[in-house]
Order: structure tokens, then C-alpha cells, then sequence
């Protein structure tokens, strides 16, 4: 625990800064008097999980206290701890020991944040909603939140990619139909029909991530010798007419996108004869 949490930038703990007596005030604090915080990424949370927690409060009460911003003189707002915050309330009890700390509204929202990732099992597509938060709210760049959260860019990258895929498949990955590795698969299909005819397929048939990487393979392959097959066909008959056109035979390269056109000649003359069909001379 303490290698993951050494591994997040700066830290939970160094945010929170639980030891500044100036910059936190430890209370006890009513648990009506506390809001949820808007910016909570998850949104989901297990009910028989937190029954089970509610019934340890409620005998041993809370062992790690929450934390919270004041709003106003009774009025406070939740920053972390959204899980015993829950649980407290549905253990009955009144009072709920509380942090309140003196942060403003992007400390509140990378607190927020950062706790989740690093305390809870999120699933993929609220990780990947957190870390498009962070980065449109705190202004940062990737590299900056790779840093931050201690992670890969490539890592981020491919976390905010799943915000991409039809919601369709999005609502699958949070109702656990499908793992980040299918999702990673389904993003190289390029049209959103295909990906979710291939989702379903993934549900239908239970196919497993390596699985899936198989079909997701064999059908971009049918696909690209289709596309080349047209495009030999195309090419093949613009061949044609340009060797009609100059008398000689006509070779290109490339694609319909970039490539080259070649002129072969024989002689001078043959050049001069091109030339003035190109009407150059």
C-alpha cells in the first residue's frame, strides 16, 4: 500500500497534508450537515459492500476519518471518503469524524480524483472520465498527468481512448460485459457499427480478450485485401487508358492516395514523341 501510494505523484497524504493543524481542523461533524461532491467520479457504488462496512461503523466505529471543505457555518462538502461516508449513514450514526480542510475548487477536484485511482477498483471508463477531468479542469497536459498519478502516457492514452466507443460499449465495460482488453481491441475498428456488431458477438459468444484480438485481426486483414483488390482493379484500368493515351506501356506505384506514374521511353525520339503529346515542346 505504501509503494502504490509513494507512486502517485505527490500523494494523497502530501495533498491532504493531515499533519498542518493550520490547514486542517479535525471535528467531529454531522453527518446531515455533509454533501456529496459533484465531481465524485464514481458513480457506482456495491451495495453489499457497503452494508458490510456500515455494520464494522457501527460496531467499531469509523477508523479512518473523512474529508471534507466547509461551505458555509453548518454546511460542509465531501472531498474523500464517499464509501464511509455512505456507510456511516446507512450505520445510523450521527456524527462522522471529519478533516475540513481549507482547499479551493481545483485542490477539491484533484483530491477528489487522485483518492479514487489510488484507493479505488474503479472501472475502466470512470478511471478514463477522471483522468479527461483532470486534464480539462486542471488545464495539465497528459505528461503532466502521467506524472501526477504515476502512471505511463501511454497508460492515459489508452484510458481516455475508451471514451471513444459508442456508449453502447461504454455502459458494457462499467456493467462488467467486457474488460478494458476487449475495449482496447473494438478501438481499432474504425466505424462505431462495426465495433458494437463485434461487442455483441464478444457477449454472444464469451470470447475472451485474446479471442477477440483474433477476430478483431482477421477482419481488418479481409478488410485491407478488399481494399487493395479494388484498388489493383483501379489502378490496373487507369494503367490502360494512360498506355492507350501515349502509345507505350504505363506503370504506376503506390496507392490511390500517393504514387508515382512512370513514362518508360525507348530513344529521343520516343521522348520527344511523349513530350508532345504532354505538350511540353
Amino acid at each position: 500500500m505504501v509503494t502504490k501510494r509513494n507512486s502517485l505523484g505527490r500523494g494523497l497524504g502530501s495533498l491532504l497534508n493531515n499533519n498542518n493543524q493550520n490547514n486542517n481542523l479535525f471535528k467531529e461533524i454531522n453527518i446531515n450537515q455533509i454533501e456529496i461532491n459533484p465531481n465524485q467520479p464514481r458513480k457506482k457504488f456495491n451495495d453489499k459492500s457497503l452494508k458490510e462496512l456500515s455494520i464494522s461503523i457501527k460496531n467499531y466505529g469509523i477508523i479512518q476519518p473523512i474529508t471534507v471543505r466547509k461551505l458555509s457555518e453548518n454546511r460542509f462538502q465531501l472531498i474523500s471518503g464517499e464509501r464511509r461516508f455512505r456507510a456511516s449513514k446507512l450505520s445510523g450514526i450521527q456524527t462522522i469524524p471529519s478533516f475540513i480542510k481549507d482547499a479551493d475548487e481545483k485542490e477539491i477536484l484533484e483530491l477528489a480524483l487522485i483518492e479514487n485511482i489510488q484507493r479505488e477498483d474503479l472501472n475502466s471508463i470512470e478511471i478514463s472520465v477522471s483522468y479527461k477531468k483532470l486534464l480539462d479542469d486542471l488545464k495539465i497536459s497528459q505528461d503532466e498527468l502521467a506524472e501526477k498519478v504515476g502512471k505511463n502516457r501511454s497508460t492515459i492514452n489508452n484510458y481516455l481512448r475508451l471514451l471513444k466507443l459508442p456508449p453502447t460499449i461504454q455502459n458494457g465495460i462499467i456493467e462488467n460485459k467486457i474488460h478494458m482488453g476487449h475495449a482496447r481491441s473494438l478501438i481499432t475498428i474504425e466505424k462505431s457499427e462495426a465495433q458494437i456488431e463485434i461487442y455483441n458477438t464478444i457477449i454472444k459468444r464469451g470470447l475472451s480478450v485474446r479471442k477477440t484480438e483474433d477476430l478483431v485481426r482477421s477482419l481488418i486483414k479481409i478488410k485491407k485485401n478488399k481494399k487493395n483488390l479494388l484498388r489493383s482493379k483501379e489502378i490496373e484500368k487507369l494503367e490502360g487508358k494512360l498506355s492507350s493515351h501515349f502509345g507505350t506501356k504505363i506503370y504506376t506505384s503506390g496507392n490511390n492516395n500517393k504514387g508515382k506514374i512512370i513514362i518508360p521511353y525507348n530513344s529521343t525520339n520516343d521522348l520527344n514523341r511523349i513530350l508532345e503529346i504532354l505538350d511540353i515542346i
